[in-house]
């Protein structure tokens, strides 16, 4: 998509700015669909915030739900082409699609215990990592209790939204990426 100023986001039908928006949220297009009805936006930043809010307002239930339509780093799905766009080139851009079968069975254990352990896959904004870091913040977070993996899922998140954004808002003014 050709990234628009977000007064054009603002001038949007609400379907067609939910649609715009939709990939900036894994498998949850809902968000950007909500967020819609709070616009106009100033600024990037805030329809972020927005959005981070609707998200984290959730419901546990509804929260595990969301975070549970994330796929696996380096999962099947990554290997069987089954994620989204985004997440396809997110994870591609550090390699995890093209792991040998050793480091496939490794992350697969990682991701199968981290799972067990908390509840819903681990979660990284990849962009900020690369294959090694990635595999050190999966053993490292597999130590975290249940209370700071969730915090620390949502961290990972706003990253992670913050980046799909900036690629849709040409002045997203989004400091830090």
């Amino acid at each position: 998509m050709t990234p628009r100023l977000i007064t054009e986001f603002n001038a949007l039908p609400g379907g067609d700015f939910a649609a715009a928006l939709a990939p900036v949220w894994e498998n949850a297009g809902w968000v950007a669909e909500e967020v819609s009805m709070g616009r106009p936006f100033a600024s990037a930043a805030e329809l972020h915030e927005a959005m981070l809010a609707l998200v984290k307002a959730l419901p546990e239930e509804e929260l595990l739900a969301f975070l549970n339509r994330h796929p696996d780093l380096g999962g099947a799905d990554v290997r069987a082409g089954r994620v989204t766009v985004e997440s396809d080139a997110e994870q591609s851009s550090i390699r995890l699609n093209a792991l040998t079968p050793e480091q496939i069975a490794e992350w697969d254990g990682l991701n199968a215990s981290y799972k067990a352990r908390f509840g819903f896959p681990f979660i990284l904004c990849v962009r900020r990592h690369h294959q090694a870091s990635a595999l050190a913040a999966i053993r490292a977070r597999l130590n975290g209790t249940p209370e700071g993996e969730l915090e620390a899922a949502l961290q990972e998140i706003a990253w992670i939204t913050r980046y799909r954004l900036a690629d849709r808002i040409a002045d997203h003014g989004i400091a830090g990426l």
